[in-house]
């Protein structure tokens, strides 16, 4: 099963390829403020070096937090439209470990079908005004 791992938290993003638990490629970047810009071009430059193409990922896992509130927001967007778009199930996990538990629940079979980012608080949202 070919997986694809995204984590978009902190400034640094990353991005992994995985066949069952085996890593076939990983690649992270300063993305910060370019993330929106950035994260598509690397996931398709990640792909070609690995030989694979959209159609190859079987499934996708990301990480959902707690973390920047658009970082996350950009991240899970992303993994979100791709798992729906190829209909291919989706996970979302977090912690130490994050890579592993996520690919480990595809392999169960385990499929969210949308995954929700956790900021670890509630967002500091403006109220509007009268």
């Amino acid at each position: 099963m070919i997986i694809l791992t995204i984590r978009t938290d902190k400034p640094e993003a990353e991005i992994g390829l995985f066949e069952d638990n085996k890593k076939l490629a990983y690649e992270s970047w300063q993305a910060h403020r370019a993330l929106s810009v950035t994260i598509h071009q690397k996931i398709q430059n990640l792909l070609d070096a690995s030989g694979s193409t959209f159609r190859k990922i079987e499934g996708v896992v990301v990480y959902k937090g707690p973390g920047s509130f658009t970082g996350l927001r950009i991240g899970i967007s992303v993994a979100n439209a791709l798992a729906y778009g190829l209909s291919k199930p989706i996970v979302g996990s977090s912690g130490k470990n994050w890579q592993q538990k996520g690919v480990a629940r595809l392999l169960k079979g385990e499929d969210e079908f949308s995954v929700t980012p956790d900021y670890g608080s509630d967002p500091h949202i403006t109220q509007p005004q009268k």
